[in-house]
């Protein structure tokens, strides 16, 4: 212990360890560089009420992570950039039209309870934007499931009655969206899952500057992609529908709730990939990309266990 700060934190993979001048701040503002081109798109599409839910959800996700850290008499580390991810990931999970009471409250439930009840960063086992949209979906159904139809960009005609989503329109009228229009985004759904080519973009982004493994978003879409191929369903159908891009680049691959060892995270992105095609195929809900990450979430510590590495010369314990 150094000034009442541990020096160095535990390490739970073998040897030998490399370091890095990587920063956690570093890491958190580049991922919301990647986030850019998604942010950009629902702007375009929904308009200025996207910016103000994207920035009341970013405010008070930072604000809650200040007051909580403050009350617990830890650092205050709101400029590392965690909670503004947080705050953001949590917005782009939301449909357009929203209500902004509930936004702030889903972000102050995000850090308050699926972050710092936990200790903070580092410590949460779930991924804490999804925390708060579990909260939101389960408290207020309703709300989480009327979209927005998109029907021109900014300054055209929007029409804010309810219309489905394209999950919702396979699953109840096995109605198949065009693919142009699920890979642009002119589609209804929440705001960060309309265009598929802006989550490509900023995940490849990702993939590029070495932030995130890409074994987790290949298994996850992957496994998708083949289950749903032998079941008789599309395939890309349901790479490009619903929250599976956002999750399987932005969701699935958060550092601190995914395994450590490279055969761990093939295991984390398969099993995901398989609950999301479990839910969507056979579940009451049209998508499970949410559900399936935080169930796994919790398999982590067992995962991460039984794919570690052996030390070289270590002896099994017996008995």
């Amino acid at each position: 212990m150094m000034g009442g700060k541990t020096a160095v934190d535990t390490i739970v993979s073998s040897s030998p360890h490399l370091q890095s001048k990587e920063t956690i701040s570093g890491i958190m503002y580049t991922v919301l560089i990647a986030l850019i081109p998604a942010v950009l798109v629902s702007i375009y599409l929904f308009g200025m009420k996207s910016l103000y839910l994207m920035l009341a959800c970013s405010i008070f996700a930072v604000a809650t992570e200040g007051a909580v850290q403050k009350l617990r008499q830890k650092e205050v580390t709101i400029n590392d950039g965690s909670a503004l991810i947080t705050g953001l990931l949590l917005a782009l999970t939301l449909p357009p039209d929203f209500p902004m009471i509930l936004a702030i409250l889903g972000s102050v439930i995000a850090i308050a309870i699926g972050k710092q009840a936990y200790g903070g960063l580092g410590h949460n086992p779930f991924n804490p934007a999804l925390v708060g949209r579990a909260f939101l979906v389960i408290s207020f159904p309703v709300e989480m499931t009327t979209w927005t139809k998109w029907v021109g960009p900014v300054g055209a005609a929007i029409d804010t009655q309810t219309g489905a989503t394209p999950l919702n329109w396979m699953k109840t009228e096995g109605i198949m969206t065009d693919y142009s229009a699920l890979f642009w985004g002119n589609i209804s759904g929440s705001l960060g899952e309309v265009s598929a080519f802006a989550i490509l973009l900023g995940g490849l982004y990702l993939l590029y500057k070495g932030y995130i493994d890409w074994r987790i978003p290949l298994s996850v879409l992957g496994s998708v992609a083949l289950l749903a191929f032998l079941v008789g369903e599309d395939p890309l159908f349901h790479l490009l529908a619903g929250g599976l891009m956002l999750g399987a680049f932005f969701m699935a691959t958060d550092m601190v709730t995914s395994p450590i060892t490279k055969l761990g995270r093939w295991i984390f992105g398969l099993t995901i990939g398989f609950l999301v095609w479990l839910f969507r195929i056979y579940g009451g809900y049209p998508e499970g990309v949410m559900f399936a990450i935080l169930l796994v979430n919790m398999a982590v510590p067992l995962i991460d266990r039984y794919t570690a590495p052996r030390i070289l010369g270590e002896v099994k314990a017996r008995g």
